[in-house]
């Protein structure tokens, strides 16, 4: 038999075994430079920057550095708005872990006398965009103190600098001048572009809505050495932040306080004090008011976050921007239609009665009987509602609308907090024929009680105190419809607007202007406006109205709407109380000659 003997058989089998060995050991640690190095390509080819910038966030850290926003001034350099710093304690996020965040978390307890569930609550609220991790609300000073003793002792919690917003005057001008709060995370996700920072406060009404970015400035920041516990070793770099531009504002705050003050019996109403001349606002009240500064605490408990925002009587609603019936301040409007039209020229004299029927209704004047024969004067200074039936009627609801439409109503104003107005309604026979914004078209027709009601400003038509004060701009300066403004700049451009430019002629004869100023003038001299007359005030003129409170069906509102001094107007007030019985003359009439008598003798 050819073939090895066995003893040649077992040098053999044990130079394979040795192969086999050789080649298992070659195979793992194949297997092994495999993995090692399909691991460094995970790491530094396809993770490679997102690991690069982790390695530099471990030993680089970047804290931003926040701005002061830009103080608001009443037109004579008051501060009506400022920010005010506080400080705050922060905790790194890698310091916010393990038993280090334990032994850290129970020597700031005791330091603080803050239980440690509370700072455990803020540690566990961190958000992914936080670069460091507030544990506390703003500290007390004796709390400050400690820390910084300290601090050497606390790696990792460092006291940080904060700015809250500041009312000084609390609920003073709160609706023009609006509240900040924290950004929000839907937010910040569209407008981290524009410089936002998670750490934000965003206007949110009023004028620090409206000049957000006017009064915000630009965040800056420190760039920190980190060692791998996190202690910060050395400062590399700082860019300062850019402070927010201040505001000045056409309000006056002893005027502004008056109005407050003359309208504060009244539970809800407003205030509007005008330049006629460019527009200015002097004062803009709303009743009721709530203090800004509540959204500057920061712990808002729920019963007074519910009684802003869900309460009826909705205090954080500006009534100087939204409509209400406005009894016969709307006179005007009508009077106007009628000379502009035509059928009621005017040197027109109707004769008035107890009441007119239009409809299935007598309509009434308001004294029972009327006041015989009378013209557009006496019309006003009597306030004579059959009067102004007849022209209201007889001019129809299309040239009344258009009336109104040239004095500034069914509109925005213009004003920079426009977003919180609303424009109201003068109501007409088109408007009734689409479905008067409830019905479909061609079933709520226009009817005779619509026309004689608004030709007295009640049912159909709505405007606002605003508005208002507008329209009796109008006709204090002969015939320019202004833009009310709160400031000097425009809110987009942070560019100064030239305001007496941004007025618009009203295409009203001459002779409809000097017959409501006549007609004005006397409501004020002899007329139902008489309470006004004072020793301290020059001439004035002015409405008064009593209106029905057609939205809530409530008690009448009482309304005032003035100019003085008649001959050369500098100033017109329009006052306003809701659900107050007894007519403009007992109500709106004060508020308005209180607002007055401040503004001429301060």
């Amino acid at each position: 038999m050819i073939g090895a003997t066995p003893m040649e058989e077992e040098p053999l089998r044990q130079v394979g075994l040795g192969q086999g060995k050789h080649g298992l050991l070659l195979q793992l640690l194949l297997a092994l430079v495999l993995v090692l190095s399909g691991r460094l390509f995970w790491l530094q080819i396809v993770q490679g920057e997102q690991n690069r910038v982790r390695s530099r966030e471990n030993s680089v850290r970047v804290a931003p550095s926040q701005p002061i926003r830009g103080q608001m001034l009443d037109r004579h350099g008051e501060v009506l708005v400022s920010s005010h710093l506080v400080h705050k304690l922060y905790v790194w996020p890698k310091q916010a872990n393990g038993p280090d965040w334990r032994q850290l978390r129970h020597r700031l307890s005791t330091l603080l006398d803050v239980p440690e569930e509370d700072l455990e609550k803020r540690r566990a609220s961190f958000r992914a965009g936080d670069y460091r991790i507030a544990l506390t609300d703003v500290l007390t000073p004796a709390q400050t103190i400690k820390l910084l003793e300290q601090a050497d002792e606390l790696p990792g919690a460092e006291v940080g600098v904060d700015y809250l917003r500041a009312y000084p005057h609390g609920m003073t001008a709160a609706h023009a001048l609006g509240y900040t709060s924290p950004i929000t995370d839907e937010e910040l996700s569209h407008l981290t572009g524009q410089g936002y920072q998670i750490q934000d406060r965003i206007g949110r009404t009023g004028l620090e809505a409206a000049y957000e970015q006017h009064l915000r400035g630009q965040w800056g920041g420190r760039t920190l050495e980190v060692s791998a516990n996190g202690d910060v070793q050395r400062p590399l770099g700082e860019k300062p932040s850019v402070p927010g531009k201040d505001l000045t504002l056409t309000l006056d705050l002893a005027l502004q306080q008056a109005a407050e003050k003359a309208i504060a019996k009244y539970p809800v109403g407003a205030v509007v004090a005008m330049d006629p001349r460019d527009g200015a606002i002097l004062a803009m009240v709303s009743r009721p008011a709530y203090d800004p500064n509540f959204f500057s605490q920061p712990v808002k408990p729920q019963t007074q976050l519910d009684a802003l925002f869900r309460s009826s009587a909705l205090p954080m609603l500006n009534r100087a921007l939204n409509p209400y019936n406005p009894g016969s301040v709307f006179k005007v409007v009508t009077a106007a239609a009628g000379m502009e039209s035509g059928m009621f020229p005017p040197e027109t004299t109707l004769h008035t009665t107890a009441c007119m029927v239009y409809g299935s209704h007598c309509f009434p004047d308001h004294n029972g009987e009327g006041f015989g024969n009378i013209g557009y004067e006496d019309a006003l200074r009597f306030s004579s509602n059959t009067f102004f039936y007849q022209v209201g009627v007889g001019s129809g609801s299309m040239e009344l609308y258009d009336a109104a439409v040239k004095l500034g109503f069914t509109q925005h104003s213009g004003i920079e907090i426009g977003f919180e107005e609303d424009p109201g309604l003068v109501g007409n026979e088109e408007w009734a024929a689409a479905g008067r914004g409830w019905a479909e078209p061609g079933q709520t027709p226009w009817i005779p009680e619509d026309m004689a009601s608004a030709s007295i400003g009640q049912s159909v038509v709505q405007v606002s105190p605003m508005q208002v004060a507008r329209a009796y701009a109008a006709i204090a300066n002969g015939g320019w419809l202004v833009r009310p403004h709160l400031s000097s700049l425009n809110p987009q451009t942070g560019e100064p607007v030239d305001w007496l430019s941004q007025r618009q002629p009203v295409a009203f004869a001459p002779e409809t202007w000097t017959t409501l100023q006549r007609g004005l003038r006397k409501v004020v001299a002899d007329g139902t406006g008489y309470g006004m007359n004072s020793e301290t005030l020059p001439h004035v003129s002015g409405k008064t109205g009593t209106a029905e409170d057609n939205s809530s069906h409530g008690e009448d509102h009482a309304w005032f709407a003035s100019y003085a001094p008649s001959d050369n107007p500098e100033v017109v007030v329009v006052a306003f109380a809701a659900n107050s019985p007894g007519g403009g003359s007992v109500h709106g009439l004060p508020i308005a000659k209180a607002v007055m008598e401040a503004y001429f003798n301060p």
